[in-house]
């Protein structure tokens, strides 16, 4: 068993601190077969998945949406959901297609990265439609959310071992199928420039799937049909030692932790192995349980959602105090309850319908996280970083941001993680602007740029919408070497 700090803090917050990784493999080994047993299913038909006359409740929009399966493998019967939001130009062919995933593991992408994020919508109190997303990134880009692995959100599996045995490998397998089938039910979209991007767990999502396109793109692929220019990784999972060591620091450093939880944790831990010790588990739990306190540590400044549970990230303890009113949430920037109202929302079965969702009666509600997932999840790779340089090599555009006020994987362990690359550093450290203020700051190495938010929580788009939007429409404008950021007060 595998126990990394991060996911230490995910499961005590969760109740399941016992439960973790195990078994590191790596991407590069996949099966070549793997995809055979898929191809058997109907491709489908794009213009079947069209939402037609919207999604109950929603604003009036110009842009069309699809929604709907496509089969990974058939034999065991596993399905993967995805909502496409097109681009609200008229320009359509000029405007890239970006693959949004979120982490977890086991954490839908509709109901985060759609719901929450980037996407056209927002859910409104009490699930009774939506609202529009001012800074949706569908005004620079098409967008297509993917609820993945199986078993994640509307996605399923006719083989119930499935959620016993998913891991890294069979994530990225089961994504690089549906890439496969789902450019061949969308042709328009084949050579179009196309970016993954994702947050937190998605650390290991997004470059383990970009390998194995560009592993398959470049085996005499001229213009490949899965046009992969980039990657954009969000407050990402990196290096299990480098982010754990950081995480540690970052309690410490905002004041979260005593000075002897940060010694004894220290001593009691090594962060090189891949199992935690009795000793180290006991002093992140008392750490977490009588310290840190009921703070939402995803952005340690705003306040925690005190209305009843749905199934969050995080479940939050119950604090004495007052509910926070709608006012304040609004005051602190965003609405902390947003996914409660995400999850009434899709689980309305007119919502279903018109979503061509939940086509096979799931038994279970649906929920924005996997638990079942969550606990049993499997071949978690030690580090990523051997996987980036890869990438880099490959001469892709990557972009890792990060908003600095997570407590969950905080940019301490991810500016350690990438000072480990060992890259050339092409650009000194430097302030980026928006409304005359410091929005965040940017490093820039050959080949990587790393962007941090200021006073952005894990979910930066979430915390910090208008930061987050210029953020993106930066990295689409940007080439490999020079991040467009605004630089001074009058830029921006």
């Amino acid at each position: 068993m595998r126990k990394t700090l991060w996911w230490m803090l995910y499961c005590a917050a969760a109740g399941f601190i016992s439960h973790l990784l195990s078994d590191v493999a790596v991407v590069a080994r996949l099966s070549e077969s793997y995809a055979s047993q898929a191809w058997e299913a109907d491709e489908g038909n794009a213009e079947d998945d069209l939402i037609k006359g919207g999604l109950p409740g929603q604003p009036r929009v110009s842009f069309k949406q699809y929604s709907g399966y496509v089969t990974v493998n058939l034999t065991a019967g596993r399905a993967l959901f995805y909502w496409l939001v097109e681009a609200e130009s008229p320009f359509l062919d000029d405007k890239p297609l970006i693959l949004w995933l979120n982490g977890g593991p086991g954490c839908s992408s509709i109901a985060y990265g759609a719901m929450e994020e980037i996407g056209p919508f927002k859910a409104l109190p009490s699930g009774t439609g939506l609202a529009k997303n001012h800074y949706t990134w569908n005004k620079l880009a098409n967008l297509l959310f993917l609820e993945s692995p199986a078993g994640v959100g509307f996605s399923y599996t006719n083989t119930s071992s499935d959620l016993n045995t998913t891991g890294d490998n069979q994530t990225a397998r089961d994504a690089h199928t549906f890439l496969i089938k789902w450019f061949r039910r969308f042709p328009r979209y084949k050579g179009r420039v196309f970016y993954i991007a994702g947050e937190s767990y998605a650390g290991h999502y997004v470059p383990q799937l970009a390998k194995l396109l560009y592993e398959k793109n470049i085996r005499g692929v001229k213009n490949p049909d899965i046009n992969l220019k980039g990657l954009l990784v969000g407050n990402g999972v990196l290096d299990n030692y480098y982010d754990n060591v950081g995480l540690i620091e970052y309690w410490w450093d905002h004041a979260l932790i005593s000075d002897a939880s940060y010694r004894d944790i220290l001593a009691g831990c090594d962060f090189h192995k891949e199992n935690g010790s009795k000793t180290c588990t006991h002093y992140i739990d008392y750490a977490f349980e009588y310290e840190l306190g009921d703070i939402d540590p995803y952005s340690i400044y705003t306040p925690v959602c005190q209305d009843k549970p749905q199934s969050r990230r995080l479940n939050i303890r119950a604090s004495a105090e007052s509910p926070v009113s709608p006012l304040r949430r609004h005051l602190a920037g965003y609405d902390p309850c947003l996914g409660n109202y995400a999850e009434i929302y899709f689980n309305r079965p007119d919502v279903q319908k018109a979503f061509h969702a939940n086509t096979t009666r799931i038994s279970y509600n649906w929920t924005g996280c996997s638990n079942v997932l969550f606990e049993n999840w499997k071949d978690s790779e030690f580090s990523m970083i051997p996987t980036y340089k890869e990438l880099i090599s490959a001469g892709l555009k990557i972009w890792l941001f990060s908003g600095d006020v997570d407590a969950v994987v905080p940019v301490t362990g991810t500016r350690y993680g990438v000072g480990h690359m060992n890259l050339t550093e092409t650009e000194k450290w430097f302030s980026w602007y928006l409304d005359g203020q410091v929005a965040g700051r940017c490093q820039v190495f050959e080949g990587l740029s790393l962007v941090t938010v200021r006073n952005a929580g894990h979910e930066v788009p979430y915390t910090q919408p208008r930061r987050g939007y210029v953020l993106i429409k930066s990295f689409l404008a940007s080439n490999h070497t020079t991040p467009l950021l605004p630089r001074n007060k009058t830029s921006s």
